[in-house]
């Protein structure tokens, strides 16, 4: 009977046992998918829901901070610059996208309390757009615009820290719930310990199957906990290394192996212009402003699909049509197998560097000119002396209107012309200095337009409307000449073969004697016009809109320097299709002395013995025959030391010395001393085509005159130094 009752104990006991094993077992299944559930839908609320939110609250955080829109819209206010006022259009676009989002998840009113409170503030910065539009147009001042749209951002940045603050509180919360579920299930392992050794003693292999899955499950647990460890790990990681590549330097985009744009940094938006909303999924080709050749995309090409680099200078282009320089490097980004997947491309803007070096060699350029000029000057002018010397020989013998003497006159307009270039060249290198008296703009006006007529195409017409008095400028007659002949040149150039008109005119503001009085020359012509481009850039140097070989790039910018040197200004008005109008404005002077008895200048007539010395013959020669014209009695030499040595042998029978300054041998300072130690008060008249500085010689001051010099005008001069003497 006890067997029984000990075997049906047993039973029942392992009856017992068996069903608190399967209720065990049970309640353990039910836990444990409970506590998966949990983890599963903390994970998710902690992973997805909270990083959604975090992105859009960074982006309006964005939005608000530096280079979002109140930053653009407050550097619009204080720099009035259009490009800003489009960057401000389009954050308020990508705002408006960014809150409509976030207003569409579930969230609570709290949060949507938050948003609408910033939503107001933006609205304030977009209502007040108009008025700062309208500051801009009106360039009113940065305070009083400043004052007119001021806004309180105090709500909208507590309305953000409440949403980082809700946003921060949910993922505590998520991330306290995850942890609950890990330990909870911790939990139910021990008591599925505790339920093994108290259920052993029904089946060893039961509890054996038991302790497996509470091992495996002990597994699960712990390397769900450090994936957790190493997701928080990750993230952190991923977000420095995101910050690095959005706050760096340099501009910064991935493409995909197409080339489309997949990402770009927040300095390529400001770099080039366009936003990365504007550019995601495009290829770089819009960046490209044709300077680069074909040929080289290619081997860009080339280089990557090879796995290779490339590393090269960009021209691109702004989204506002502006340009920069970029030097860029673009490599491939490979898998674990070596597959390139993507493109990545930094550059770094080396704009202004480009732009420095290009005004240094700008200098070096002057320089060279400078150079050259002063190199020329003297044998080209001593060139241009002997043509204008025989050509005015050959015109007092030519008879007067015949071809002899219309081919004389091309002769001398053609040398005009030149040395009007060599002046150019000089004065612009500043080698010339200017030699400022009285001068009666309205003779500098008729003379040149005589050169200007004669050297024209005749379908270029001329119409000059002359002042009733003189005017009178103090400056150098030749600079004024220069002035009023590229003005009326650079017109003529413009027109071109079509026809047209120039039109020359001067006006005077006040009497000379009232401070501030003034004149006007104004030169309009009817040819193409300028872009606001071209205007802005005419008087710079070498800048020229001619085809190669017709231009220098010269004339301009040697009459802005030269009406600088007088003490004046030059304004230019223009519009393509509708000429183009040039005034140059100077200060009026005193007119020169006049002659009591009101008689005419004599003809500069002299019987003097007079010694000319020019190392080159033909210039020695054509002197002594011009002079000789108006009657003095000339001995021309080619060598300084013969001239020396004929002089030194009959020093009473010369007059006056005229002489080259540059010469081999002996210079014209040189010979000019050794001629006053034997006549301490013999005039000197020195004749240089490239006036060097001369030291200073014992008797009375030489005359200096420049080369080329006409034979009348030399003859004059001559003769008002011999009388001075």
């Amino acid at each position: 009977m006890r067997p029984r009752i000990k075997t049906r104990k047993t039973v029942i006991a392992a009856a017992v046992l068996l069903v608190a094993t399967v209720v065990t077992g049970l309640y353990l299944g039910v836990q444990t998918r409970r506590q998966f559930l949990e983890i599963s839908e903390s994970w998710t609320g902690y992973s997805s829901e909270a990083d959604r939110k975090g992105a859009l609250i960074s982006a309006i955080r964005g939005q608000l901070g530096y280079g979002g829109i109140i930053h653009t819209f407050k550097n619009y206010v204080l720099r009035q610059d259009d490009q800003y006022r489009q960057r401000l259009v389009g954050k308020l676009g990508e705002f408006d996208a960014v809150t409509a989002e976030y207003l569409a998840l579930p969230i609570s009113v709290e949060e949507r309390e938050a948003v609408e409170t910033v939503i107001r503030t933006i609205a304030i910065y977009r209502d007040k757009l108009s008025i700062a539009e309208a500051a801009a147009a009106e360039r009113w001042s940065a305070e009083r615009t400043d004052a007119l749209v001021r806004v309180d951002d105090t709500d909208a940045l507590a309305a953000l820290a409440t949403l980082e603050r809700l946003w921060q509180a949910a993922r505590t919360q998520q991330t306290e719930r995850l942890f609950a579920s890990v330990e909870r299930g911790r939990g139910l392992i021990g008591i599925g310990f505790v339920s093994m050794a108290l259920l052993v003693l029904a089946s060893l292999s039961l509890a054996l199957a038991f302790r497996s899955i509470l091992a495996d499950m002990q597994g699960t647990l712990d390397q769900l906990s450090d994936e957790l460890d190493l997701r928080h790990r990750l993230e952190r990681s991923e977000q420095r290394l995101a910050q690095a590549v959005e706050q760096s330097p340099a501009s910064v985009m991935i493409t995909d192996t197409d080339g489309r744009l997949k990402y770009v940094n927040r300095h390529f938006e400001e770099l080039s212009g366009w936003s990365r909303d504007e550019v995601i999924g495009e290829t770089p080709k819009f960046l490209q402003s044709g300077d680069t050749e074909a040929a080289e995309y290619a081997r860009m090409q080339e280089l990557l699909r090879d796995g290779k680099s490339w590393r090269g200078i960009l021209h691109n282009l702004r989204k506002d049509g502006g340009s920069y320089w970029i030097e860029s490097t673009i490599l491939p980004l490979r898998e674990a197998d070596g597959t390139t997947h993507s493109y990545l491309g930094i550059g770094e803007d080396i704009t202004e560097r480009l732009r420095a070096r290009e005004q240094m060699a700008r200098a070096q350029k002057i320089e060279a000119v400078g150079l050259l000029a002063g190199g020329i000057a003297h044998d080209f002018n001593s060139v241009l002396t002997s043509i204008l010397g025989s050509a005015h020989l050959a015109a007092l013998d030519a008879p007067q209107g015949s071809d002899l003497a219309r081919e004389v006159e091309q002769i001398e307009i053609a040398a005009r012309r030149a040395q009007l270039l060599v002046q150019q060249l000089l004065g612009f290198a500043r080698r010339k200095a200017g030699n400022p008296v009285p001068t009666d703009m309205r003779e500098v006006v008729r003379q040149v337009m005589r050169l200007a007529r004669a050297s024209t195409a005749p379908t270029t017409r001329f119409v000059v409307s002359d002042a009733e008095e003189p005017v009178w400028v103090a400056a150098d007659p030749t600079h004024l000449h220069q002035i009023v002949m590229n003005l009326c040149g650079n017109a003529a150039e413009a027109i071109g073969g079509k026809g047209g008109t120039v039109r020359v005119w001067i006006d005077t503001d006040h009497n000379p004697d009232d401070a501030g009085a003034g004149m006007c020359l104004t030169v309009r012509d009817d040819g193409p016009g300028m872009t606001e481009d071209v205007r802005r850039r005419v008087f710079d140097a070498f800048f020229t809109t001619k085809p190669m070989g017709k231009g220098t790039g010269l004339g301009l910018a040697v009459v802005h320097g030269l009406v600088s040197d007088i003490g004046g200004t030059i304004e230019v008005d223009s519009q393509p299709g509708q000429g183009a109008e040039f005034r140059v404005r100077l200060p009026l002077c005193h007119p020169p002395d006049q002659k009591a008895d009101g008689t005419a200048e004599a003809m500069p007539y002299g019987t003097e013995r007079l010694l000319v010395v020019d190392d080159e013959p033909e210039i020695a020669a054509t002197l002594r025959r011009s002079l000789t014209r108006y009657g003095y009695r000339v001995e021309a030499f080619s060598s300084a030391p013969v001239a020396l040595q004929s002089f030194e042998s009959a020093p009473d029978r010369f007059d006056a010395a005229i002489t080259d300054v540059v010469m081999p041998d002996m210079n014209g300072a040189e010979l000019a001393a050794r001629l006053r130690v034997v006549r301490p008060s013999l005039p000197i008249l020195f004749l240089t085509g490239f006036a060097p500085h001369l030291d200073r010689i014992d008797g009375p001051e030489p005359m200096v005159v420049s080369k080329p010099v006409d034979p009348l005008e030399l003859a004059r001069i001559l003769r008002q130094h011999l009388d001075r003497s």
